[in-house]
């Protein structure tokens, strides 16, 4: 591997971490708090590290696709631990461990906290553990191509931080990879600041509105509030959040081709479809559970079940009440909801549906070719294109690895932890899908804080696996990856 370019690389990502903090550095001056000399103190700290690095290996620009993985894995895990300094020289998180955990969360878009109360900390770094969502749901490493020199090879560092996913449905709409990290970021805060001036346009706070937008359209889930969205209790904020947690849910080349006019592109894509039906489908259901038992009246039926299924679909995390009061029907919807994801090339994280679309369809003709057409091609087509065979192999694999790591990691947790199986399984589907809250002891009224530091650790790996969508943070560890 190149050491060298790697460590240019990582300085880079030290350095805009660094300059990052320069945010809620001018927020923390405007109100006027004491979290002033832990945000400045650590921006000079990641600076102070990242500049040597890059200015002495500025020259080295040669990186492959074992470069690109080593960076996927380790720059967040380098990024997650500087990024939790200004909690622990606050002291508001005086552990590393859980410092480490609410950044790893934060960057990870996962939401899942270990504050048990939120609004005691200062606006100041409120604002930096709402802006981890804000460089993570793009992908941090995204952000850094854009500094990289041409022919860098920036494509590998994608191609590592991407989804399988995007494998599958072929995202790559402009030649040039700087060009198309240039296009998706600008996409990303448009709709950012979009849906900040809609949330101000209701009343909320300018600071509540871009803390809250980072945490929807990266599909996220901090929330300034220990009430989540739920601390409202407004209608028209649910509704613009909802819609924006749909919007980070969807593949963001579609909003490039909208942007184009070319419809047709959107009109044949077979995700955006399947998303759309899976949105009506489980959104229903868990409306008419809730009116029939009488959980809410028709109107608030639809608005909470919306909302929450919305939230879990795209991994989002928010939450307007806590559905474990819900009828046990309208949970174990929702627990189905977490197995499912939104779409590839999205900030969301999870299976995503492009693999459940290939699973069935692979699934229906394998039935129909072994017991009506047993002459007959299997073929599998998706945005009308044929898809190959190892492609639909990449997706199985991917599905059942997703569930034995759930299953493994459900067991190891009851070893670490006294805790039931409910509460065990359910942290690792929230840390492993970036979801954040889950049921049980992590439920949504609830928070990680009791979990000890082995088991927040594990999790903490597990938000890394479900962020890198698992392949890029398991291939290290073969042994064949470090040999020359």
């Amino acid at each position: 591997m190149n050491y060298k370019t790697i460590a240019n690389v990582l300085g880079k990502l030290l350095i805009i971490t660094g300059i990052s903090l320069v945010f809620p550095i001018i927020c923390s001056l405007y109100y006027g708090e004491n979290d002033l000399h832990s945000l400045g103190l650590t921006g000079l700290i990641a600076i102070g590290l990242g500049y040597p690095l890059w200015r002495s290996f500025r020259r080295c620009n040669e990186l492959n696709i074992k470069d690109g993985f080593f960076i996927a894995f380790f720059g967040w895990i380098l990024i997650s631990a500087v990024s939790g300094l200004p909690y622990m020289i606050h002291g508001s998180i005086p552990s590393f461990t859980d410092a480490f955990f609410e950044m790893m969360s934060g960057y990870t878009t996962t939401g899942a906290t270990i504050l048990t109360d939120i609004e005691i900390l200062p606006h100041g770094l409120l604002f930096w553990r709402s802006q981890t969502h804000l460089l993570g749901g793009m992908g941090f490493l995204t952000l850094t191509i854009i500094f990289l020199p041409h022919g860098m090879g920036g494509v590998r560092i994608f191609r590592a931080e991407s989804s399988p996913g995007q494998v599958i449905t072929r995202e790559k709409f402009i030649p040039r990879n700087r060009d198309t990290m240039v296009w998706l970021w600008g996409i990303y805060i448009g709709l950012n600041i979009l849906e900040t001036l809609l949330l101000c346009f209701g009343g909320m706070s300018i600071f509540d509105s871009l803390c809250h937008s980072f945490g929807t359209v990266s599909t996220s889930g901090y929330s300034p509030y220990n009430d989540s969205i739920g601390h409202y209790n407004n209608a028209y904020f649910d509704w613009i959040i909802t819609l924006f947690m749909f919007l980070g849910g969807m593949t963001f080349m579609l909003f490039y081709h909208m942007m184009q006019g070319n419809w047709r592109v959107i009109k044949n894509n077979t995700e955006l479809r399947w998303y759309l039906w899976a949105m009506f489908f489980f959104c229903g259901v868990v409306a008419l559970i809730l009116w029939k038992e009488n959980t809410y009246d028709f109107i608030d039926s639809i608005r909470y079940a919306t909302f929450q299924v919305t939230s879990i679909l795209t991994t989002t995390g928010f939450t307007t009440a806590d559905y474990e009061q819900w009828p046990q029907a309208a949970q174990m919807f929702l627990y189905v909801v977490c197995f499912i994801g939104a779409c590839a090339g999205s900030t969301t994280s999870g299976i995503k549906i492009v693999h459940y679309i290939l699973i069935i369809k692979f699934g229906v003709a394998i039935i129909k070719q072994i017991f009506f057409r047993p002459m007959a091609v299997v073929s599998v087509h998706l945005n009308q294109r044929p898809v190959d065979s190892q492609i639909i192999h990449l997706a199985i694999f991917y599905f059942i690895v997703n569930i034995f790591l759930i299953l493994g990691g459900g067991c190891f947790m009851t070893l670490v932890d006294p805790m039931d199986i409910t509460t065990a399984m359910s942290s690792v589907i929230a840390a492993l899908m970036n979801i954040g809250p889950g049921f049980g002891g992590v439920g949504p009224s609830q928070n990680f804080a009791f979990i000890s530091d082995p088991g927040k650790w594990f999790l903490s790996w597990n938000m890394l696996v479900g962020r890198l969508e698992m392949f890029s943070a398991l291939v290290i560890f073969y042994p064949s990856f470090w040999q020359k």
